[in-house]
């Protein structure tokens, strides 16, 4: 495990060596988790509560302008250093920070993939699939190229899109006619009606008058009986108040407070006689007409049958008949769509054609170059005799990489004709390829380069060739070898080493640079021999002496 680690890295080409299993690869690790990779099981080391890694970064002129960027850009404070950081848990949590702010492991993908490149142990066979090696190919091409193909992939969508849209729209088309029908008929039944929601109210009222139009004739009869009877003998409330009336009449003057109750009496009296004449007027014109009943019941069904149907108020009736108007109306533009949809798919169509035709013309007049670039470092990676060709291959179908695919041709030796680069290089001459590639397409970035063990499979003159064009991509960037060769550590600009210390009860794994006589040492170890050889000292001199 590794306690505490701090590398402090410069420019040019770095080595990291160390004894198998001495901790190397979860320094590999910890770069990864900076570039937003997840946690592998044991990261946490046991009794600690957390990992923890930082990396402090000069970022190139305009990093953060780039529009993917712009939210992180918007959260971090101005500085001439970026400092990226993340934190594992020992329950596997983590948590990511930018400049001490939080992020996500999506921004340390972002940002880390713009900083640092990192190729591990196995990334060399990843160059026997056509999407490597197709991008291998588009990154040499140069950044015009990189302009036009996100233009085509954005473009390729957006022909997608339009088709899919384009077929919904045919989909509805065909139910277009049923649709139309039923709502022609929903709105027929809603227009016929002519629904309001006073006339809902004022309909109910009247059904309820026909329906006790003799109950209601009977009470007013009997209320004017009751005030003004037409037979003279009967006794009437008119008349009663009539008599009260006389009989104040007769002390009036008197007394103040009994004419006020004077003048409340007369009232009673004239009112009395009126609500008996209108209520006798009331019963006289109170009619039954079952016809008129039965126009109000049928009129108050239709109602409540479209209420039933379309939400359960007068307002859901109307607002489903608003809903159907639009609903028409945007099917009898159906076919104005459709054509629309056809005229845009056919201009996006064009445009798709355009860009994918100068895709395919520009890998086409880039595919020799790279492969004489190719011939050209591999025979410096001690392969003079290879053959390397690039193929074009038309796609049955276009995809989001346009319309042809790659196929990589390798020939380790000469006389022998190119076959597909997955079935002819072994794991040496994959690593070799892989490094002249990026020797030729990436040479001029901007990010460090981190290399474990892309050196595995190799030895002797190989490894020297290997060495001495990674010390030549660190003339222009930073780049970081996990090494086991000593031919290649021997050409870095700094060295460090990873060993283990097992003199405690737990072991630890610690991080030393080496200089001067502490080179020499490791070199010897990783000659198979110790520093006390002579023979295997001279030879470790020797690297040095001819880096």
């Amino acid at each position: 495990m590794i306690e505490c680690a701090q590398l402090r890295l410069g420019s040019g080409l770095t080595a990291i060596t160390g004894e198998t299993g001495a901790g190397k690869t979860v320094l590999a690790h910890a770069l990864d988790l900076l570039l937003g990779g997840r946690p592998r099981a044991g990261i946490v080391r046991p009794g600690a509560s957390e990992a923890y890694v930082e990396g402090v970064f000069r970022p190139p002129p305009g990093l953060l302008d780039d529009p993917e960027l712009a939210d992180l850009r918007e959260r971090l404070p101005d500085g001439d250093e970026l400092v990226v950081a993340r934190r594992v848990g020992a329950e596997g949590r983590t948590r990511a920070f930018v400049q001490g702010r939080s992020a996500s492991a999506a921004d340390l993908r972002e940002l880390g993939s713009r900083l640092l490149v990192f190729y591990g142990q196995h990334e060399h066979r990843r160059l026997t699939l056509g999407a490597a090696q197709l991008a291998a190919l588009d990154s040499f091409c140069g950044s015009e190229h990189a302009d036009v193909d996100a233009e085509f992939v954005a473009c390729h969508a957006r022909v997608g899109r339009l088709r899919r849209q384009l077929d919904d729209l045919r989909a509805r088309a065909g139910a277009r006619e049923r649709d139309l029908d039923l709502l022609a008929f929903e709105l027929a039944e809603i227009d016929a009606l002519g629904p309001s929601a006073g006339e809902r109210e004022q309909l109910a009222g009247e059904r309820e008058r026909l329906r006790r139009v003799d109950a209601l004739r009977a009470a007013a009869g009997t209320c004017a009986e009751t005030l003004a009877p037409d037979a003279a003998e009967a006794i009437a409330v008119a008349g009663l108040l009539a008599e009260a009336e006389r009989a104040v009449a007769a002390v009036a003057g008197v007394d103040p407070a009994l004419d006020t109750l004077a003048g409340r009496l007369s009232a009673l009296a004239i009112e009395a006689d009126d609500a008996g004449a209108e209520l006798r007027a009331y019963a006289t014109g109170l009619e039954g007409d079952p016809q008129r009943l039965g126009q109000v019941e049928e009129r108050l069904e239709a109602y409540e049958r479209l209420e039933r149907k379309h939400g359960g108020s007068v307002e859901a009736i109307l607002a489903h008949g608003e809903r159907c108007r639009a609903e028409r109306e945007r099917l009898e533009q159906a076919e104005v769509l459709l054509e629309r949809a056809q005229a845009d798919l056919v201009a996006a169509g064009a445009e798709e054609d355009a860009l994918a035709a100068t895709l395919s013309a520009t890998r086409a007049a880039a595919a020799p170059r790279l492969a004489e670039r190719m011939r050209t470092e591999l025979a410096e990676l001690a392969m003079p005799g290879a053959a390397f060709e690039v193929a074009l291959e038309p796609r049955e179908q276009r995809g989001v990489a346009g319309d042809e695919r790659v196929e990589f041709l390798m020939a380790p030796n000469a006389g022998v004709p190119a076959t597909a680069l997955r079935d002819t290089a072994s794991g040496g001459e994959l690593s070799r390829a892989m490094l002249a590639l990026m020797s030729v397409t990436s040479g001029g970035g901007t990010q460090a380069l981190v290399f474990d063990e892309v050196d595995a499979g190799i030895g002797g003159q190989t490894a020297r060739a290997v060495g001495e064009r990674l010390r030549a991509l660190g003339r222009a960037r930073q780049v970081i070898c996990i090494t086991h060769l000593p031919q290649i550590a021997a050409l870095a600009d700094a060295h460090f080493r990873i060993e283990k210390d097992g003199s405690g009860d737990l072991v630890r794994t610690g991080v030393e640079e080496l200089e001067g006589a502490g080179v020499v040492a490791e070199l010897c170890r990783m000659l198979g021999a110790d520093v006390a050889d002579a023979g295997a000292r001279r030879h470790a001199e020797e690297l040095l002496a001819a880096a």
